[in-house]
């Protein structure tokens, strides 16, 4: 009975114009040559979908990063600067006049000096790829402490330079604010990820009057 069956359908196929031979033989090597390329083709399209949707993802968080500690650090020194004091005594100023308002390397320009609004001589500066501070326990520039990072290691601080001084001298007749204007180029921690110029200009906030 089973013969039978079997015979009808083969001759149901070779009717319909298809091979018995060949559906009892099952896949040919081309068959599955192509099966196979198709297959290759489609998991490399994905994976290479994936990979770079990681990498999207892998910048996009390290750009967030650097821009959270971008804002910290100038917020940081901002607040500070803008809230300093006069040298009226010039121990913390130890190479500018007396009545100064901020300190810098004439050459350099990768740190700035001044009076702390609680009387401690405080300073900024660019080293090894990193800003960094150092705050005296008095208000002169002998007793400095241990100089501490303000940026991550993850992060690698290109240039730091401070402004003209002749915005924050004051000459007798100047009665303007001094202020003060700082440079920054940050970036990530590997050279192919984002990096960011930054400027921004400081302004006292005490009344800068003649004394």
């Amino acid at each position: 009975m089973n013969k039978d069956k079997n015979f009808s359908l083969l001759n149901n196929f070779d009717k319909s114009g298809f091979s018995a031979k060949r559906y009892l033989a099952g896949f040919t090597l081309i068959e599955l040559m192509v099966s196979v390329v198709l297959f290759t083709t489609v998991m490399i399209v994905v994976s290479t979908i994936f990979v770079s949707s990681l990498k999207s993802q892998r910048r996009i968080l390290f750009t967030q990063e650097l821009l959270d500690q971008s804002s910290y650090l100038i917020e940081y020194m901002g607040r500070s600067i803008r809230m300093s004091k006069k040298d009226v005594i010039g121990d913390c100023l130890t190479s500018m006049p007396v009545k100064s308002n901020y300190e810098t390397d004439n050459m350099s320009r990768d740190r700035i000096r001044f009076l702390s609004y609680d009387d401690k001589c405080q300073e900024f500066f660019w080293e090894n790829g990193q800003i960094k501070q150092r705050k005296s326990t008095d208000n002169t520039a002998g007793n400095f402490g241990i100089a501490l990072p303000l940026t991550s290691d993850s992060l690698d601080v290109l240039s730091f330079n401070v402004g003209s001084s002749q915005s924050w001298l004051q000459p007798v007749g100047d009665y303007y604010q001094a202020r003060v204007t700082l440079f920054l180029e940050i970036q990530g921690g590997d050279k192919d990820q984002a990096s960011l110029k930054l400027q921004t200009t400081i302004s006292k906030r005490n009344l800068d009057v003649q004394i």
